[in-house]
């Protein structure tokens, strides 16, 4: 029996020994249920967000005091809130926020600074190494959330304010595209998504750095060098190629550490400002009446749950996800 099971396993290595990399990761993947699942989940909400305005069916920040903490109903289908707001409007703009928050902040921080500096890290060896080193290792010594709760409430008023001066003096004419970057949520977006970057890049670097100085001097990258390979073409076409499954593995869990991330602090009040929605304000918006929660809860538990169930989905997605991805990617699980 074992022996077929051998001859079996033998015969699709042959076959998929014609086959590149990225497709057989792609078969593999396609094989774990559960991991597919988790990307049909993950689309489908990364999708509502990015269509929130064709999708919505009220304004977010439209209240209506005659029509406050009703529940679902047919022109409210999750109801509303205490100030009439509709909550299926209000939920699928926070998702919209969280989308953008976690592309960008893994995007630029995660991928972008994080890779790069890996890569020139453990290439280059030497004082470039122990610099970048020294002073991820400083950012990694503040304590996570309370280095995030700084940044945020440090910049969030200054770059307020010098976004307010630049749109007055670039208000000449009235037509200047530059009007109403701090009501549109750009200054909001701009500050969590600095203040998330100390969770994204400095993991993210140390990983790459570790794979690059696995494989730096290994034989292929010799025979590169020998024949006078430029060092940008060497990092970003021979080393690079080879360690884009931990980079693929890494990123996939940082997007749901970020989304958390995010979600505290909008519900903290430092994150992204009314009247732009966001999942944790929401939360913070109900859980911070006093007394009052207990009925809101009884009475209308979905102007709690709705946005919690959103977010912990998505945080519970990616982290299967991610699991999946390492099997998928790591030659000692395949």
């Amino acid at each position: 029996m074992s022996l077929a099971r051998e001859s079996s396993k033998s015969r699709s290595d042959l076959v998929l020994s014609g086959v590149g990399p990225w497709r057989q990761a792609w078969r593999r993947l396609r094989q774990k249920k559960i991991a597919m699942t988790m990307i049909s989940i993950i689309v489908v909400i990364y999708a509502v967000g990015i269509l929130a305005k064709p999708i919505s069916t009220h304004s977010y920040s439209q209240t209506d005091l005659f029509h406050t903490q009703e529940g679902p109903s047919k022109d409210h289908i999750l109801g509303t809130d205490r100030l009439g707001r509709d909550l299926f409007t209000r939920v699928i703009w926070g998702v919209q926020t969280t989308v953008i928050l976690t592309i960008i902040t893994v995007g630029t921080g995660g991928i972008v600074l994080g890779v790069t500096l890996g890569m020139v890290a453990g290439y280059f060896g030497g004082k470039t190494d122990a610099l970048i080193m020294r002073v991820g290792e400083v950012v990694a010594a503040f304590p996570g959330i309370l280095l995030v709760i700084l940044i945020a409430a440090t910049l969030r008023p200054r770059i307020v304010g010098w976004t307010r001066d630049f749109e007055d003096w670039s208000n000449f004419p009235d037509w200047s595209p530059f009007g109403g970057l701090v009501e549109s949520g750009f200054v909001d977006y701009f500050v969590v998504a600095i203040a998330l970057l100390p969770f994204a890049w400095y993991g993210m670097m140390r990983l790459v750095r570790g794979q690059v100085l696995a494989i730096r001097n290994s034989d292929y990258i010799e025979a590169a060098r020998a024949v006078g390979v430029s060092t940008p073409r060497l990092l970003f076409s021979h080393i690079l190629p080879n360690i884009t499954g931990t980079i693929i593995v890494t990123a996939s869990a940082g997007m749901g550490a970020i989304a958390g991330s995010e979600l505290v602090l909008s519900f903290l009040g430092i994150g992204v400002q009314p009247p732009r929605p966001s999942l944790g304000f929401m939360i913070s918006d109900v859980s911070g009446r006093g007394t009052a929660v207990v009925s809101v809860i009884q009475n209308h538990p979905e102007q709690l749950l709705a946005p919690i169930a959103v977010i912990w989905l998505l945080i519970f997605s990616w982290s299967l996800l991610g699991d999946a991805l390492n099997d998928v990617f790591n030659p000692r699980t395949r």
